[in-house]
């Protein structure tokens, strides 16, 4: 009886971003899953449910039984086909499933009686490389040198973190922009996909460097949360503040929110664009409307229904501006400078955008 392969270099497959085939249902996959995966099932996860009821009233032996009779076949033929189309573009690969056990080595063994490929399984399968991810989250953080870029709304701080090669973009890991407006049309990962995203970037970063920036954040982006650790690290760390003139800031907040998001609409479909955009607009300020007053959330509710009634008469954007300008100055300006004021101690440098990136590439390396 030969052996089927077994990786046990946890650390190595990450870092790598070693292709992997995913063996789980896809329901699992999609709670979370490695950010390098491809989900390949063994089983649909209505396969996966009959054989865990099997399992739980007759035992293992019935319950394995029953996925070979459910996945036999064509059926079985179509899987081993997905998986050797895989192995085929990406030969340094290897597949997991939820333990590294029983639905890793059948999934091995039937790849190897098809295409006579010995392609490696992961010891302990995706619980060992979150268990791993999650000592990442836990430990890595306290050993960086970490700096936060700090500015008000419309700033510009997304794209200057682009800039730099040691960034890590929370808001892109979480899919969402960080305010009530910033949802997109995509949901956000699961807060465990989100943390397995992190998690590999942190690990990646530091073998270049251990200095690294982040854009300030609140502990949630959306619907996920920054791990205990690491958000502690950010609220201690060094902050370094972008400063920008209204008018850019007006004009980068308006593209983002009001060109752009409308536009992401229109390219889904056209003739609803302006409904869902609506909808958009208004539950978002819903979101805030404690925060605002009512007094002040009246106002910027008639100024955008304003500007969708002139947006649905000519297909102007520009009535926007208003409301735009009246959020942007009266309630996230006042909000973020009394923020900043509690943490003024810990600025230890302001400028443009131009000042700020010099900074940053002049605290590197580390």
């Amino acid at each position: 009886m030969f052996e089927l392969p077994i990786l046990t270099d946890l650390k190595t497959i990450l870092l790598s971003n070693q292709p992997l085939i995913d063996l789980r249902a896809p329901i699992e996959f999609r709670e979370g899953a490695m950010p390098c995966a491809t989900n390949l099932p063994l089983m649909t996860d209505d396969e996966r449910a009959a054989v865990g009821t099997c399992y739980k009233r007759k035992g293992q032996q019935a319950a394995i039984q029953l996925g070979h009779e459910l996945v036999s076949g064509v059926v079985k033929a179509e899987r081993v086909a997905a998986w050797a189309q895989f192995v085929k573009q990406h030969p340094d690969g290897a597949l997991y499933c939820f333990r590294g056990g029983l639905r890793s080595r059948i999934s091995q063994q039937w790849l190897y009686e098809e295409t006579g490929v010995f392609y490696p399984r992961i010891q302990g399968g995706y619980k060992a490389l979150r268990r791993y991810l999650l000592e990442v989250l836990e430990v890595l953080p306290s050993t960086l040198s970490i700096h936060v870029l700090t500015g008000r709304t419309g700033a510009g701080k997304t794209e200057l973190l682009a800039q730099l090669s040691n960034a890590i973009d929370l808001e892109y890991l979480a899919h969402h922009r960080g305010s009530a407006f910033g949802h997109y049309l995509e949901p956000q990962p699961s807060q465990a996909q989100f943390e397995n995203n992190l998690a590999v970037t942190l690990l990646q970063q530091s073998i270049s460097t251990l200095s690294l920036v982040f854009e300030d954040e609140s502990r949630t982006i959306g619907a996920v949360h920054i791990p205990k650790t690491l958000f502690e690290c950010l609220a201690q760390a060094p902050l370094v503040r972008v400063e920008v003139s209204n008018e850019e800031r007006l004009e980068r907040t308006y593209q983002e929110y009001v060109v752009k998001q409308f536009a992401t609409f229109v390219q889904v479909n056209a003739s609803t664009a302006l409904e869902y955009f609506s909808a958009y607009l208004l539950k978002s300020i819903e979101k805030i409307a404690r925060r605002l007053g009512g007094v002040r959330t009246q106002q910027v509710w008639d100024l955008v229904q304003q500007a969708l009634s002139h947006q649905q008469k000519t297909g102007e954007l520009e009535l926007h501006l208003a409301w735009v300008k009246v959020l942007l100055l009266e309630y996230y300006d006042p909000m973020y400078d009394y923020q900043l004021s509690r943490k003024q101690s810990r600025l230890v440098f302001s400028g443009s955008s131009h000042e700020v990136e010099e900074y940053f590439r002049s605290l590197r390396p580390v």
